[in-house]
């Protein structure tokens, strides 16, 4: 017994030390030192600190510096890549969600509740036009998979909410205290006590340490001890010490019993750690997607000013003709004011175009900064894109079959809806184990000890004194010890208890209901993928279309910029019309801006296309780890002086 009772406090001591410095998500000493030293004391009372949290970093990383030059941004989409990496506080947010899910598994593993974690992606990291209506760019830019657009789109993932048999408490507790107790006792019958009243002072430290394990097991060790001083007058004993060692080991048998039941949360919450880095994934892929669309909108809308721009100059080269035509008497004065309302109408579209252009720019700066642009330098400095749009001669041709079973493969939405459904089957284990009786066995051992100065006892009726105190308890403490460690007075007790509810109706409630959630997440994954079908194919379709509607809007430019060209030598040799100019003009004004916004539409068409596919990370070589970290090992373009 007294070597059992040594083993099992010096093993529960260390179980504790040792656990607690392997737990993750808490700021721990890098290697743990053994309890009784001065460094394993220090690391041990950090136990009881509040643990530190960073407070959060709002400066941005220094590659935007890098990417200055004379108050212009050139930026590059590796570049517009990298800034949204390290600066975007969408992603910087989702940081934290790995953290949270391991203080959770830190908490599964103590035998506590788990709280869950976030699923939400931010998707605040949208364009101009996203902002106002929902749509994206010069036509649409929502992407696939309820991850575009504005406001907050929730994934799935897991949503826990305890069932089943209570979970033991894993951590090892040690109690301890003093107590203090004086008592004084009025005797009715002080013929038979000898004295009307005695009183008695009780000095009690006590000790106690206690832990639960995996396998429904839980084990306690108490000591007690109490130091009594009386005024009873026919004590034998007096003051005395009394002692008491106990182990108590208690089992369930049926409800509650096994590692598979009990270990049910810590399991859960090593799948939510899984989550979260899945939650953080795809968080990466929609604000990367955001992002490139945000920075093909802008290289559109320069390109769509520059239209603007040339639209308002052959307007205004066809008034200053017409001006010197009605000089010399060729044309009728009102050819002017026609020319004039032309020349205001293109001033009107640049002016809309340049402010959009301007309002694109903010956004994108706002994206890759942890600041927006409260600063002086990103507020003011206009971005030059310095990546032009271009289609590809040939597109990858792929079997639709291929494509999806790729989607299946990367999207982490998917892994994310398969995790949950291992979660919900293992916490189904603890329902089914909360359907059995309680049936469990519990033994106690207890070792007692007794030892104080003998008192001086007076014989009734007679003026003699006498100790009368047996000289196996005379002694001091050390002597309470010794009965203790000898087990001269020891206690044994063993109980079985069962317990059968005769309904069961909560058990069996929470096994249906449990089951039914179960079937319903294994419907959705089959939902989930029968639309992931859909997007690929419908992604698949959009590509196809734009390349097309692309293919269509080059023609017509090139055939307005002949028929211009035409009009304008028509109208040199009076073969035409100054109407006619102006509507061959606005045609082409029309058809280049139709060119540049089916260039935009392929972009946006291509980037959905790598969402729905889970490709986003791999077709611009982003690291997630270094996602991560918020730290691109790449440097930052470097633009030519010529460039500047």
């Amino acid at each position: 017994m007294k070597k059992t009772i040594i083993v099992f406090t010096v093993w529960s001591l260390l179980q504790a030390q040792l656990a607690s410095a392997q737990q993750p998500g808490m700021p721990q000493p890098a290697r743990t030192q053994p309890i009784w030293t001065m460094d394993g004391i220090k690391g041990w009372l950090q136990r009881y600190k509040v643990q530190d949290v960073a407070p959060v970093y709002l400066s941005n990383s220094t590659r935007i510096d890098s990417l200055v030059r004379a108050g212009r941004i050139y930026l590059s989409l590796q570049d517009a890549i990298a800034l949204t990496l390290e600066n975007n506080l969408d992603i910087e947010i989702q940081r934290y969600g790995t953290r949270l899910s391991e203080t959770d598994l830190l908490r599964a593993q103590g035998g506590g509740l788990i709280r869950g974690i976030p699923t939400s992606i931010n998707t605040t990291t949208t364009n101009v036009t996203n902002q106002v209506s929902g749509q994206g760019g010069l036509g649409t830019s929502v992407a696939t998979g309820g991850t575009g657009g504005g406001g907050t789109a929730t994934t799935g993932g897991v949503v826990f909410s305890q069932s089943g048999t209570t979970i033991p408490t894993l951590d090892t507790i040690v109690n301890t205290g003093f107590g203090y107790n004086h008592r004084t006792t009025i005797n009715s019958n002080s013929f038979s006590t000898g004295v009307p009243a005695f009183a008695v002072a009780n000095q009690s430290p006590f000790f106690s340490i206690q832990r639960g394990f995996l396998t429904g097991t839980n084990v306690s060790m108490d000591f007690n001890n109490a130091y009594v001083n009386s005024t009873v007058p026919r004590a034998e004993i007096n003051p005395y010490y009394t002692s008491n060692l106990g182990l108590t080991v208690s089992q369930s048998l049926l409800r509650g019993f096994g590692r598979a039941v009990n270990n049910r949360n810590i399991r859960i919450a090593q799948k939510q750690v899984a989550v979260s880095d899945l939650v953080f994934t795809q968080q990466v892929m929609t604000t990367v997607s955001s992002v490139i669309n945000i920075y093909w909108d802008l290289v559109s809308y320069n390109e769509d000013a520059k239209v603007k721009k040339q639209a308002l100059a052959l307007a205004q080269k066809l008034l200053e003709d017409n001006k010197k035509q009605v000089e010399i008497g060729t044309l009728a004065p009102i050819e002017i004011v026609r020319a004039e309302a032309e020349v205001a109408r293109n001033q009107q579209d640049l002016t809309v175009s340049e402010t959009r252009l301007l309002q694109q720019e903010t956004v994108l700066k706002n994206a890759v900064s942890r600041t927006g642009v409260s600063g002086p330098m990103l507020s003011e400095a206009r971005v030059v894109p310095t990546d032009v749009m271009r289609i590809p001669d040939q597109e990858r041709v792929e079997p639709i079959q291929d494509l999806v079973a790729t989607a299946l493969q990367k999207r982490p939405d998917i892994a994310q809806t398969k995790l949950s459904i291992e979660t919900a089957k293992i916490s189904l284990e603890g329902s089914k184990s909360a359907l059995k009786p309680e049936f469990g066995v519990q033994a106690q051992v207890r070792n007692n000890g007794l030892a104080g100065s003998p008192s001086v006892i007076q014989i009734p009726g007679t003026g003699s004194f006498v100790q009368n105190a047996n000289p196996f308890f005379v002694g001091g403490y050390g002597g309470v010890l010794g009965q203790i460690f000898r087990r001269n007075f020891p206690d044994y007790n063993v109980s079985f208890q069962l317990s059968i509810p005769i309904t069961n109706k909560t058990a069996r409630a929470d096994m249906a209901n449990d089951l039914l959630r179960l079937r319903q997440q294994e419907l959705r994954e089959q939902s989930q993928v029968n639309q992931v079908r859909v997007e690929v194919q419908n992604a698949l379709i959009g590509l196809q279309q734009a390349r097309a509607g692309y293919q269509a809007s080059m023609k017509s430019r090139i055939f307005a910029e002949q028929t211009l060209d035409a009009e304008q030598k028509k109208y040199a040799l009076g073969a035409s019309t100054i109407f006619f100019v102006i509507q061959a003009q606005r045609d082409l004004a029309v058809a280049q801006a139709a060119e540049v916004s089916a260039l935009s539409s392929y972009s946006r068409a291509k980037v959905s296309l790598d969402q729905a596919l889970g490709m986003t990370l791999d077709v611009n070589r982003i690291s997630i780890e270094e996602a991560r970290k918020g730290q691109v090992s790449k440097a930052a373009t470097t633009v030519p002086l010529q460039d500047q």
